[in-house]
């Protein structure tokens, strides 16, 4: 099964970046921590506060699955951190070619 490679951007609320760089912090170790997570990077877009960029590399989609659907933090990120997100801008699942 292929690696997954995945790019998430979040948008922040008005006046919430702060918290939701946070509330994103926060988790990012447990995510690394996590079966299956090669890598996984956390960026702030430089040219517009309220953007964050997450860099997500799992082993399979079977990881990141479970990482989406199971892991105890992404879903206390859902349940608290949401209240300071605006919206899900993008999600892109790819695969690597070359």
């Amino acid at each position: 099964m292929p690696e997954l490679h995945v790019v998430a951007v979040i948008r922040a609320k008005e006046g919430k970046e702060k918290e939701v760089r946070r509330d994103l912090t926060a988790v990012t170790d447990a995510y690394r921590k996590e079966d299956g997570n090669v890598r996984y990077d956390l960026f702030a877009d430089r040219n517009d506060p309220r953007r964050f960029v997450i860099i997500e590399h799992w082993r399979d989609e079977p990881a990141q699955d479970r990482h989406h659907n199971e892991s105890d933090h992404i879903h206390h990120f859902h349940e608290h951190g949401n209240r300071n997100v605006e919206s899900r801008e993008a999600a892109y699942l790819l695969e690597k070619i070359v």
